[in-house]
């Protein structure tokens, strides 16, 4: 975080007016200064002063400068400010909501000393510190003040932690005292925390720690329990001054200490585990800070001064605009200000954990935030301030968010839907669930409060698509679970959650009431459905219907009215609710019944009075008298009695309504005499109990209050004279014996003579119940008592009393056990017979009559028959050896099987007739085999074969049918059967009948004389494929002509002819179809034909508005002009495309013009604005007149053209004088010329040229004379002659010109004495300036064929030594370049000589030029790639030569992937300190860790040869400028890396250090930001594993693993650094460019490591040494402490070191013995080399016992 001045609020005075105090105000909305004036000024968020106050004294005797101000605090809800005073008392002022409001004081607490400093953590807590020592505490609600502790030192500072919830004082013997109201579960120690060196007057509770200041100049920051973690010391910097205040962030995460003129600012890094200090803020003349404020949101810090100047600061790491609507103002790492920047609203995003806020997002119509730390997820409502964290390991951002819910996001991921409420910091569910659109998901909180339910949290999800599950979030467990049949699409729970409705596939509507478990369906073909908001009322659409239920609980009560269209909405407002209904173009309001929706309100919010009062006044429906019934139930659950009495008198239960008024009667009394409501009175009680029929509850309630009597006269009242008894009985009352008589006269009055003999018989007098029984007409329970007392049987009249009134009374069965118990078997058989009991009958039968069970049987089996229990009687016959009867009752009881079973064993002739029925239901059952095999049985073969035909089993049937008739008359059946069929509609049956018999031209003729088209051609398909194009293209031209487009169209595309559908549609004019099929079927261009022919047919503005529709219309334009219907084109670029016009008159004139209509043509040409095309067709026509005539009118720049086109002809006529005059007046004089060269009249063209190019007759003469050249004539010969005449006369100028005309003849000879003569004669006779240009001329030219000193010699001859020299140099005459050069112009010594040089790097002659220049040569050796003589020769020289050669060689290699060669050149040549080699040294480390196989024994040569150049250059880099350079850090760990991996592949090589090598590869893990992170990983990891280190081996090859996944994806962002923390393993490491590691060896691996993790026998923790942190890392966590590493394994050196001479190198002793044993035993070369370089790199061995021998 950093510091930014913004502005000063107060400005500072001249002398000491310091600022005592400051505060923000909890809502960021004002902020409050304390001057030394003792005025409180308030200023706003803008830091605009708005108000002010003045404080006054705790007693006005003492005059009003009498205190000083010394704490200060907002109350939290930001209304009150608390102010401390050292004249012993605190004020706390209400300074209320608005600027201006009147400042009162409403409360004040007078203390025993001067308080120094204060703060108001929590509603109504003040703490506050005195001048005693106490810290205590305020409480502004009871107006009193008490003691939280006490000490005997000054309190000189107090503070708070993050959450208000711990407080913090600091005394002036340097005691820090903590104290917590709550530790919110940290288990942190409460009381003296530490002993400060001097007062900590700057004091701040941070997160992670606490921060104390003071006169010492030095910060200190102590950890939770008061140990020391960092020390910031600047008593020895001069410039700075004791620490006078000190502020933590809002968020903990940065602290601001002030001092003199300086601000520090500390920030805490959550990676590196401590404090960081940020640049302090300076400002001169400041002074002394005396006051530090931080705003609550942690965007501002203000500060206040010595000299009364406050000074405001912008806090902020950075700020972002977000869609340029929002500002993102990142405080702290962990807390973030977003500001809207229409509205000007703010939110602060924090982390209440500390975590870094990385990226924040708004979403869901810009409402909501979403933000992610390492370790949780933001989430917050813009709209209401409500903001969570909950825990959430990210899923690299595949969340998907929704927001429709007010209350909750939904979060979706990897299958898995959580739910967060908005304010909570805990998720308030997850479950599993596929599906993720938001109908299918309803979630509700809190909406409607319901009485008695203080959280109602709903959610309600599918689990699969038919099945819907229901969850109560608070208790988090499952409420329902409804199974459907079909596949839900929408679904929602009503506001109090009680109820479900869901929609399926089909559009069935269904309800849910999740108390009772209970599922309706409510209405079919739903298309519409929503809750009214803030009820239980539900509006629906059935097709035309507006169904309402409004009142859910009875769903059959629907309100239906008729609309017209579809519903859109629902809209509720303003006293009134509607249903928005879309009627074609207009939204029409259908308004609801607000009353009715207005109860259903009343009753969920439990005002039962407004809803009584609301039904008085709708007249009795069924409605209302379900909202009666429904308000009198809930109205006497809530004892709301006279609102249940209105509600029976209205419904009409007048009983229920009087019992209603008296017993509001009993509680009025209750009420009016003893207070209260009445309703608990146990007689109201009772009486309530008794109204629902719990008359136990009502006994029980009477009892308790010890009224036995009312108890019984309740049961007296209701006749209910047994419980009566038993409560007289339970309780000992007299009056019991006096009950039971009257009990028994009621019962005798009211002629209940069973209940009477119930009563004797339970009073033991048989005789007289028996007496009442018969007197009641109840034979049966005399009979019962007769029979199990025996004295009563032994009395027969009794008995034949009870007898005869049975059998009067036709109980037979009773009558007969009777006689079966008096031993008078005959009778009882008798009775058994007439009352069918025909068991006992059979049973007394077998013992008294056998001869009778055979007719028992058959006459039970009738009777069963009779009594329909048919298959009870097939036994009872099959007893009885009646087989027909059994048959038939068998039959009758549809039991198939038995009857097969009994017919199977009768004569055939008996069965027969039997068999066909079983048949006939084996045959409706479907099962043909078994009704065929009963047929036959039957001798119906014929049935069998209708079965199967009416079965349409036509198979069987044929086969059945071939076996026992000839084939003709089966082929006449079927056809006869299929024409049957034909006639009753059965197409289809007809068919198989017609291919069963091979006749499937009949099925086709059926089909077509029927029109049933899809079939016939499905046959013809079949049946004759090759004529089926032809069907379909002949029902295709019927079905046209009959009108039926649409399939004509589908048997035109499938006889593959679209042209005859497009024809078709476009000959009805059904345009649309037509482009339609064009479209689809007709290629690239069709639709646009059919397009244009259609927008043809329709013409005008309706044309361009069809063609605009279908994106056509510079197409059909186009399309228009290319078939000429130019009328057409013109018309539609007319309308709509005026920029065509002029395309299409040029594409109209082109038309005419190939037609041959040229004055036409030439209209449009100028129409199109193309006259030149008018001209050029004229031309191209040789209509000179014309063309001219156009172009003079219309194209003047053409008129040229015209002419030069007419002089052509003329040339071709061989007419020279008319094309002159021609081109003359086209001013075209040059091609006059040029006609009359290649005619070769060349005195017409000089002619020409002198008249009119006078500039070009001197050229146009040279070639007249080149031409008669060419020809003979004069010649070569000619000239020469001619020249030395011009010699001859003295014109030597002309003589000149004509020698150096002479070029190219046969004679070089000639040429050359020519040229001579020319140069000889220039320096001779001719001027200087002439003379130079001559020689310049010639000397090139005599130097091209070989006369190199001619040419010098007449350079000399004008003083011209360079040309000179560089002819001799041309003609390789070194020696006389040098002497001209040497006697002439020395300065081009150096000339000659470069040249020289030149000349023998280009000859190659490297050897001559090393004598001449070593660099030179050995540039050159570099060029042809002689690197060995170029390092040769270059050791011949100066040590800087060579490594400028050495490097470049090694470059080469490097370039060629040999680095092992480069490194072997410096193992050879050294390794110079020089920092342009450093790259190479980097690249030549780079290549050799990166490059496979090195992890062996064999590579210890090359990890050697690194080692000894890394040494070599760290040694040189010591005595160079670049010493202690990051450069030479770098080298000096690229050093230490190559040595652990020499002596690792030394290790190797022998047995006895395999854990030697194990530790070092483990070792080489601290330095992969130089290694291949994945390569370093699997080294350590397969190391581990080789000695056994399984835990190790686990972590470092799960690492390995997830590299290569990074290395894969291209980023280690996802990479997990939890198993390394606080370990000295780099986390930021380069991501590797490839692969290190094989395929096949990270199978293995990912094998094991999924071996391992399954097993789950492996504790996943690196092993931990005796400091507590992981063994292989140097630095200790906790004490920061740096241990060395040990030279043999690396690993840090915690005892027994052995140091070495140089220092900070050491070794563990027992390593280092271990190492020095293996040597002696194996005697290993490799060993003790590396004992040597140990000796070399660190001044010599400890002891002189081991020798390298």
């Amino acid at each position: 975080m950093q510091l930014k001045h913004l502005r000063t609020l107060l400005s500072p005075q001249d002398g000491a007016a310091k600022v005592t105090c400051m505060a923000w105000s909890q809502n960021n909305a004002k902020f409050a200064v304390c001057t030394v004036d003792r005025v409180v000024l308030l200023y706003d968020e803008h830091g605009e002063r708005r108000d002010k106050f003045s404080t006054k004294p705790a007693d006005m005797k003492y005059g009003r400068k009498s205190y000083m101000v010394k704490g200060m605090a907002f109350s939290p809800d930001s209304t009150k400010i608390a102010i401390g005073q050292t004249d012993n008392i605190i004020y706390v002022y209400k300074i209320g909501e608005n600027w201006g409001d009147k400042k009162v004081i409403c409360n004040k607490f007078i203390q025993t000393s001067a308080v120094t400093c204060l703060q108001w953590p929590a509603e109504y807590i003040i703490v506050f510190g005195l001048a005693e020592g106490k810290v205590r505490l305020a409480n502004t609600k009871t107006n009193k003040s008490s003691t939280i502790y006490g000490t005997d030192s000054y309190v000189v500072s107090l503070t708070t932690n993050c959450s208000g919830k711990g407080i913090l004082s600091g005394h002036a013997d340097g005691t820090i005292v903590r104290y917590f109201f709550d530790d919110e579960g940290s288990g942190e120690s409460q009381g003296k925390l530490v002993n400060h060196p001097c007062p900590p007057y700057a004091l701040a509770w941070a997160t992670t720690s606490i921060v104390a200041a003071g006169c010492d100049r030095r910060i200190i920051a102590y950890g939770k329990e008061g140990q020391v973690l960092q020390t910031f010391d600047y008593s020895r910097d001069p410039q700075e001054r004791e620490f006078t205040t000190a502020a933590a962030s809002p968020g903990g995460q940065s602290v601001v200490l002030g001092s003199y003129d300086r601000l520090r600012v500390l920030n805490w890094s959550p990676r590196k585990s401590i404090w960081e200090e940020a640049k302090p803020k300076e400002i001169a003349n400041l002074y002394t800070i005396t006051a530090l404020a931080w705003k609550r949101d942690g965007s501002r810090l203000c500060a206040g001064t010595l000299c009364g100047g406050v000074e405001q600061f912008d806090c902020c790491l950075r700020r972002s605009i977000y869609k340029n609507k929002f500002e993102l103002t990142y405080v702290g790492p962990s807390q973030v200000i977003v500001k809207n920047l229409s509205s000007g609203t703010r939110v602060v995003l924090k982390s209440h954990y500390g975590y870094e806020v990385e990226e924040v997002k708004i979403l869901g119509k810009e409402r909501y935030l979403v933000a992610h730390t390492s370790d949780t997820l933001l989430l917050g409502d813009l709209n209401t301030n409500r903001l969570s964290e909950v825990a959430w390991q990210g899923s690299g951002g595949n969340e998907k968010y929704f927001f429709e819910n007010e209350n909750v996001c939904m979060i979706f991921n990897a299958g898995e839907l959580t739910l967060v409420e908005y304010g909570s910091n805990d998720t308030l569910g997850s479950v599993r669930t596929e599906f993720m659109n938001p109908h299918l998901i309803s979630v509700r909180i809190n909406e409607r409060r319901q009485r008695g339910m203080e959280d109602n949290k709903k959610l309600a999800y599918l689990v699969d698509i038919k099945t819907i599950a229901i969850v109560d979030l608070t208790g988090g467990y499952n409420i329902g679970t409804i199974s459907h049949e079909s596949r839900v699409d929408w679904l929602e729970l009503n506001e109090t959650g009680h109820k479900l409705l869901f929609r399926d596939r089909k559009l069935r509507l269904h309800l849910y009431d999740i108390e009772s478990c209970s599922k309706t369906m409510i209405l079919n073909f739903c298309s519409y459905v929503q809750w009214v908001p803030g009820s239980d009322v539900l509006v629906a659409q059935n097709r035309s219907n507006l169904c309402v239920w409004y009142n859910i609980e009875a769903p059959e009560r629907v309100t239906i009215s008729s609309i017209r269209g579809d519903v859109a909405g629902l809209e509720r407002g303003g006293g009134k609710t509607e249903v928005m209904v879309t009627e074609g173009v207009t939204t029409v309001a259908y308004t609801l019944d607000e009353g009715l929706i207005e109860f259903g309100t009343a009753i969920d919010d439990g005002n039962y009075s407004r809803a009584t009062a609301f039904l008085e006044t709708l007249e009795m429906t069924p409605e209302t008298e379900a909202m009666w019934k429904t308000l009198s139930k809930l109205a006497l659950e809530a004892r709301q009695l006279h609102i249940a009495e209105r509600c029976f008198s209205a419904l009409g239960h007048v009983a229920k309504a009087r019992f209603l008024h008296e017993t509001n009667e009993i509680a009025d009394q209750v009420s009016r005499e003893y207070g209260g409501e009445g309703t608990d009175f146990y007689q109201v009680r009772a009486r309530l109990a008794m109204l629902e029929k719990n008359y136990k509850l009502a006994e029980m309630i009477f009892l308790e209050q010890n009224a036995v009597e009312e108890a019984m006269d309740m049961y007296q009242e209701l006749h209910r004279w047994d419980e009566c008894i038993a409560v007289a009985e339970a309780k000992g009352h007299p009056a019991l014996e006096k009950l039971r008589r009257g009990y028994y006269q009621w019962l005798m009055d009211t002629q209940q003579e069973e209940r009477a003999g119930e009563l004797q018989e339970s009073q033991g007098d048989g005789l007289a119940a028996i007496s009442l029984y018969l007197k009641a007409g109840l034979p049966a329970k005399a009979a019962r008592l007769v029979l199990t007392q025996e004295e009563l049987l032994a009395n027969t009249e009794l008995v034949e009393h009870i007898t005869t009134a049975l059998i009067k009374g036709e109980l037979y069965e009773r009558a007969g056990d009777l006689f079966e118990k008096i031993r008078n078997p005959q009778r009882a058989l008798e009775c058994y017979c007439k009352g069918n009991a025909f068991m006992k009958a059979i049973e007394l039968a077998r013992l008294a009559f056998p001869v009778e069970v055979v007719r028992l049987e058959e006459a039970w089996g009738d009777y069963l028959v009779q009594q329909k229990q048919l298959d009870a009687a097939i036994n009872h016959y099959i007893e009885a050896r009646c087989s027909i009867k059994a048959i038939e009752a068998a039959l009758g009881a549809r039991q198939w099987k038995k009857a097969i079973y009994i017919l199977d064993l009768q004569d055939r002739n008996t069965a027969s007739k039997y068999y066909p029925r079983v048949a006939q239901h084996y045959a409706s059952l479907q099962e043909y085999e078994i009704a065929e095999e009963l047929y036959t049985k039957g001798d119906r073969t014929k049935d069998a074969i209708d079965m199967y035909t009416q079965a349409g089993r036509w198979e069987q049937a044929h086969k059945l049918a071939m076996k026992c008739m000839r084939p003709e008359d089966v082929s006449v059946l079927y056809i006869t059967q299929a024409q049957e069929m034909e006639k009753q509609g059965k197409y289809r049956e007809a068919e198989r009948l017609y291919v069963t018999v091979e006749e499937p031209d009949l099925a086709i003729t059926m089909f077509k004389k029927h029109k049933l088209y899809d079939d016939m051609i499905r046959l013809v398909g079949k049946h004759h494929p090759d004529l089926l194009s032809d069907t379909h293209l002949h029902l295709g031209k019927e079905l046209e002509a009959e009108g039926r487009l649409q399939e004509a169209e589908y048997h035109f595309l499938e006889a593959q002819e679209w042209k005859a559908t497009v024809n078709m549609y476009c000959a009805s004019g059904l345009w649309e179809d037509a482009y339609r099929v064009a479209k689809a079927h007709g290629g690239a261009n069709a639709h646009k034909h059919v397009a244009c022919l259609w927008a043809k047919s329709l013409g005008g503005e309706a044309a361009v508005r069809l063609l605009n529709k279908l994106g056509l219309l510079e197409a059909a334009i186009d399309h228009a002009a290319d078939n000429c219907s130019f009328e057409f084109a013109f018309e539609l670029s007319r309308l709509a495309l005026k920029h065509k016009t002029p395309e299409i008159h040029l594409r109209y004139a082109m038309y005419l013009e190939d037609k041959g209509k040229f004055e036409e043509a030439e209209a449009e040409f100028i129409r199109a604005g193309k006259p030149k095309e008018a001209v050029l067709m004229f031309v191209h026509n040789q209509d000179w007149e014309a063309a001219q005539r156009v172009a003079e009118a219309h194209n003047p720049d053409s008129v040229a053209e015209v002419l030069v086109g007419q002089a052509r002809e003329a040339l071709e006529e061989k007419d020279f004088q008319k094309a002159e005059g021609l081109l003359l007046r086209a001013q075209k004089p040059g091609l006059a010329l040029n006609y009359y060269k290649e005619a070769g009249l060349w005195s017409d063209a000089l002619r020409i040229c002198k008249e009119y190019v006078p500039g070009q007759l001197e050229a146009l003469q040279e070639e007249y004379e080149r031409e008669a050249t060419k020809k003979g004539g004069r010649g070569v010969e000619g000239l020469v002659e001619q020249a030395r005449q011009w010699e001859q006369s003295g014109e030597y100028s002309r003589a000149v010109d004509c020698y150096l005309k002479v070029w190219d003849s046969g004679s070089s000879s000639l040429v050359e004495k020519c040229w001579m003569k020319a140069a000889e004669l220039s320096i001779k006779f001719l001027p200087p300036q002439r003379s130079m240009e001559v020689v310049q001329a010639v000397g090139p030219q005599l130097i091209g064929i070989g006369k190199h000193s001619a040419a010098a010699e007449f350079y000399l001859n004008l003083d011209l030594v360079k040309e000179a020299i560089d002819a001799f140099i041309e003609g390789e005459e070194w020696n006389k370049a040098k002497r001209v050069a040497k006697e002439l112009d020395p300065r081009y010594e150096d000339y000659v000589d470069q040249h020289y040089k030149e000349f023998l790097k280009n000859q190659g002659k490297v050897d001559s030029l090393v004598g001449v220049d070593v660099v030179a040569a050995l540039d050159l050796y570099v060029e042809q790639g002689q690197w060995d003589k170029c390092i040769e020769t270059a050791t011949k020289q100066n040590y800087k030569i060579l490594h400028k050669y050495v490097a470049l060689y090694a470059t080469h290699l490097i370039r060629e992937g040999g680095f092992a060669q480069a490194l072997a050149l410096y193992v050879q040549h050294g390794a110079p300190a020089n920092p342009q080699n450093f790259n190479i040294y980097k690249r030549i480390f780079t290549d050799m860790v990166n490059s496979p196989g090195t992890n062996s024994a064999e590579a210890y040569h090359s990890w050697a040869d690194l080692r000894d150049v890394l040494f070599n250059l760290c040694e040189n880099l010591v005595k160079s400028s670049e010493a202690n350079s990051p450069a030479h850090e770098e080298f000096e760990t690229m050093l230490l890396t190559a040595h652990y991996y020499a002596t690792r592949s030394a290790a190797q090589s022998i047995k006895q250090l395999e854990t030697v090598a194990a530790r070092l590869s483990v070792s080489l893990l601290r330095h992969t930001q130089l290694l291949p992170a994945d390569k370093a990983f699997y080294e350590a990891g397969i190391a581990a594993k080789a000695v056994g280190w399984e835990n190790m081996a686990f972590i470092f090859l799960n690492r390995f693993l997830d590299l290569t996944d990074a290395i894969e994806e291209g980023t280690l962002d996802a990479l997990d650094h939890s198993d390394f923390q606080d370990t000295d393993i780099p986390f930021e490491v380069p991501l590797p460019a490839k692969q290190h590691v094989p395929e096949a060896q990270r199978e293995e691996v990912r094998d094991w490591v999924l071996t391992v993790s399954m097993d789950q026998r492996l504790e996943q923790v690196l092993p931990r040494d005796e400091r507590g942190v992981y063994e292989a890392s140097l630095v200790a966590v906790s004490t920061g402490v740096r241990a060395l590493p040990c030279l043999i394994t690396g690993y840090p050196i915690l005892r027994n070191k052995i140091e070495f001479k140089r220092p900070g190198k050491a070794a563990n002793k027992d390593n280092w013995n271990k190492f020095l044993m293996a040597i002696k035993t194996s005697r290993s070369p490799v060993c003790q080399d590396v004992l040597k370089f140990i000796s070399q790199w660190c001044g010599g061995l400890p002891s002189t016992s081991f020798s390298f021998q």
